[in-house]
């Protein structure tokens, strides 16, 4: 690793730093809206900055090029049919969350049904940052930068030790921005960082083809056509982990309940200066969303290509980035990698220590806080947070598992119960508070006994389409025999301005015809023909 290297890497994320503290040096911090709203003033395109980079991290780059090397171009399902949720999101829960002037999701839950509700929703969400996001981030995070810097040689320490050190120096600075930036420090960093990743992450697989095509990008593509065609086929068979058949079961509830009901990703979009606003950012990220199996998929396509089958699939995305990288450019890439794991780490930090102070240490440990001390309380339960989860990232090494799969899975016992309680509080005006309990209890029961005692056979995908079928109907069923005593009103009480983007609905369309032409480009019938 030359001296080049390291100083590109800084000069970058020194760059980062000095921008996001620019535009957030007149921030008013003290305040619970200026603190975690970024004071309702987030723009279109730092909404789709941040929204790209609080998803997309080392976890998807490792974990989805891991599968592009092991299996094939399938597992784009994850990231192409957030496309279809977020166009979902804009035109259906975005104008209702604005209308209803909320500050965390499960705020919505309190009027719709009871405060119960609520708090068991808010330790559901707590429960998937703190113990299966935030480790995961710096895991995978580690893992891409020891590749690249290869600190285990370089400090002569074992991979365990290095995969800590790092976890550290990056929990550190993700918790800088996150607990004494507050949002506004958080958006503003993901947006610089969402252009390296633009950059970047294309840069990848350009140089990747053009080493394939002994310089011709054209060639190299040929190459993967002419030697590896299955592996170009976005149409899984039902022995891969996305069979195609999921797009129309789980996977779309998956997308759903990740993208409309999700404290760390609505947060971004609630913060939004009216709800206009908020729709172009929404619509820019699911257009970017297509551009996604490029920069994350095909690089493990490409490393199947260049290094054969004997690689750890895990290692496929930080060995080629090592490989086809020139030394001047490796330490910016590295940069940027770390501004994405930063991202999601630090937005995952923001949204739990928002989550906690507003719903659960306010109104039950110290009702007269005032904001100021809302806001320093917050603080310190931030910094116990990243200090659990940097102890844990290292420990994951530990576990031998395909790892974005084993993600995914553990994601379902929370996040698409959740939808579910969401779309029936929406749609229904009598079902009762009771039936969300039992839902939420029926949902998540039944999806660990058939994931991790009873093996059905069926994909977790399929299985979480089935249970949200089922607990649906339950939920309707309570509703008849036991309605609410009082139909459901939704609350207007907005405070921006909630008229709808006049292009919504024309480009939604654009962007789903775009869907389905790729989606006929990855297929048998256009370039992956055995």
């Amino acid at each position: 690793m030359s001296a080049i290297t390291i100083v590109s890497f800084f000069l970058f994320m020194g760059l980062v730093a000095i921008i996001s503290y620019f535009y957030t040096r007149k921030e008013k911090l003290d305040t619970e809206e200026g603190y975690y709203l970024a004071g309702k003033s987030l723009s279109a395109w730092v909404i789709a900055g941040t929204l790209i980079l609080t998803n997309l991290s080392t976890e998807q780059l490792i974990g989805l090029s891991a599968e592009g090397y092991e299996f094939s171009i399938s597992s784009m399902a994850f990231e192409v049919i957030a496309a279809i949720a977020l166009i979902i999101v804009a035109i259906f829960f975005l104008p209702r969350y604005l209308k209803g002037n909320i500050v965390t999701v499960p705020d919505f839950l309190s009027d719709r049904y009871d405060e119960q509700t609520k708090q068991i929703v808010t330790f559901l969400f707590l429960f998937g940052y703190v113990l299966n996001l935030m480790p995961p981030v710096l895991y995978t995070g580690s893992l891409a930068l020891n590749g690249i810097f290869d600190i285990e040689n370089i400090l002569g320490v074992d991979r365990f030790s290095a995969l800590m050190i790092l976890s550290i120096f990056i929990g550190a600075i993700g918790a800088v921005y996150a607990i004494f930036g507050g949002l506004k420090a958080v958006a503003i960093s993901d947006t610089v960082n969402a252009i390296g990743l633009l950059i970047g992450g294309l840069l990848i697989p350009i140089l990747g083809l053009s080493f394939l095509g002994d310089g011709s990008m054209l060639d190299g593509f040929a190459t993967i056509v002419n030697e590896t065609p299955e592996k170009l086929n976005a149409v899984g068979s039902s022995s891969e982990p996305v069979p195609f058949s999921t797009l129309f079961t789980g996977l779309v509830l998956i997308g759903l309940s990740y993208w409309g009901t999700n404290q760390l990703i609505i947060q971004r979009t609630i913060a939004a200066k009216s709800l206009k606003e908020g729709q172009k950012g929404v619509l820019i990220a699911a257009a970017f969303k297509l551009l996604t199996p490029i920069i994350i998929i095909l690089p493990g396509i490409i490393a199947f290509n260049i290094f054969g089958d004997d690689l750890i699939p895990e290692d496929a995305y930080p060995e080629l980035v090592a490989y086809v990288l020139p030394e001047p450019l490796l330490g910016f890439f590295a940069a940027v990698l770390a501004g994405a794991i930063l991202s999601t780490f630090n937005s995952a930090l923001n949204s739990s220590v928002t989550l906690f102070m507003l719903n659960v240490y306010k109104p039950y440990i110290n009702p007269q806080a005032s904001q100021k001390m809302m806001v320093q309380r917050g603080k310190i339960f931030g910094i116990v947070l990243a200090i659990i989860a940097i102890f844990i990232a290292p420990m994951i090494d530990l576990v031998s598992t395909s790892f974005f799969e084993y993600l995914m899975t553990i994601n379902g016992l929370y996040n698409v119960p959740i939808l579910t309680i969401f779309i029936i509080g929406y749609l229904t005006k009598k079902v009762p508070a009771v039936a969300a309990k039992i839902g939420l209890a029926f949902f998540i029961v039944t999806y660990a006994i058939t994931q991790f005692w009873w093996n059905t056979g069926i994909s977790y995908i399929h299985t979480l389409g089935i249970l949200f079928v089922l607990t649906t109907g339950l939920m309707l069923l309570i509703g008849k025999i036991r309605p609410r005593d009082k139909a459901y009103v939704l609350k207007v009480n907005n405070t921006v301005d909630i008229t709808n983007w006049k292009y919504l609905y024309p480009v939604s369309l654009g962007i789903i015809i775009a869907l389905v032409v790729i989606y006929i480009i990855f297929s048998k019938i256009g370039i992956a023909q055995q």
